[in-house]
C-alpha cells in the first residue's frame, strides 16, 4: 500500500507535465506543493526555462535554494498555478490555508490562467467544512473579531495558542473555525466571513479550481478540465 506521501508525489508528478517552457508558474504552499516544487526544480536543472511566483516565504526560499528564478511583483500573466488543498468538494470548491498562506494562495490562483490542485484522495469531501476553516485576522483587537466570528455559529481557536499565536507572512493571526455541521452553501459562508470586520481573508475557495489531480491507490483521477 502506498503512503500518503507517495500519493502526494504522484499527483505532483502528473502536474509537472503541464509546465511548458517560458511559463510563469504559481507555486503553492504546504507538503503537497513541496513535491511539485522539488520536481519542477529538477526540470529547471535539466534546462526548463520558467519563472515562478511563490505564495509564501517558505515556498520562495525552497524554490530559490533549488535554483529557480522567483519573481515578486508579477509583470506578466501567471500561466499556471499549482497548489494543494485541505478539502475538495465534488464541484472543485476548496478549503485551503491550514498552512496559513490562503490569502496569498487566493491572489495567485485568481491571477492564473489555469489553477490546478494536486492532492491525495483523503482530501475529497462531500461537503466543505468537515475540518477547521482557517481565517486570517488583523492582530489589532483580534478578540472582538473572534467574538464576531463566534456570532456566525463557529467555535474559534487561535492557531498556536493565545500566548504565542501563529503569524502569517502578512503579519496577521489565524483563527481556525469549526462549524457544527459542514457548510450548506460555501459561497454564503465566504460572503459572511468577508463582511466580518477584522477579517483579512479566509480559506474558502468557492470559485472552483480549473482542474484537480487526485492520486489514489488505483491511480490518478482528473476532476474538471484536463490540460496538457
Amino acid at each position: 500500500m502506498r503512503t500518503q506521501d507517495d500519493l502526494k508525489a504522484a499527483a505532483a508528478a502528473h502536474a509537472l507535465d503541464w509546465v511548458k517552457p517560458g511559463m510563469v508558474v504559481g507555486l503553492g504552499t504546504g507538503t503537497t506543493a513541496e513535491f511539485f516544487i522539488e520536481g519542477l526544480a529538477k526540470r529547471v536543472s535539466e534546462g526548463l526555462n520558467i519563472r515562478v511566483v511563490a505564495t509564501s516565504k517558505a515556498s520562495a526560499t525552497l524554490a530559490r535554494d533549488l535554483g529557480m528564478v522567483v519573481i515578486g511583483d508579477v509583470d506578466a500573466e501567471i500561466d499556471l498555478a499549482v497548489d494543494g488543498a485541505d478539502e475538495i468538494d465534488p464541484n472543485r470548491r476548496l478549503i485551503k490555508g491550514r498552512g496559513g498562506a490562503m490569502a496569498r494562495e487566493k491572489l495567485v490562483a485568481t491571477a492564473a490562467r489555469r489553477f490546478v490542485v494536486i492532492a491525495d484522495m483523503s482530501k475529497l469531501v462531500l461537503r466543505l467544512g468537515e475540518g477547521p476553516l482557517p481565517v486570517e485576522v488583523l492582530p489589532f483587537m483580534w478578540q472582538t473579531t473572534r467574538d464576531r466570528l463566534a456570532d456566525l455559529g463557529a467555535t474559534c481557536k487561535v492557531r498556536g495558542g493565545d500566548a504565542d499565536p501563529f503569524t502569517s507572512d502578512n503579519g496577521n493571526m489565524i483563527l481556525d473555525l469549526m462549524f457544527p455541521v459542514p457548510f450548506g452553501d460555501p459561497s454564503d459562508v465566504a460572503r459572511r466571513l468577508k463582511l466580518t470586520i477584522g477579517v483579512v481573508d479566509h480559506g474558502i475557495f468557492d470559485d472552483p479550481a480549473d482542474t484537480c489531480i487526485i492520486a489514489g491507490e488505483s491511480g490518478i483521477e482528473i476532476m474538471g478540465e484536463p490540460t496538457g
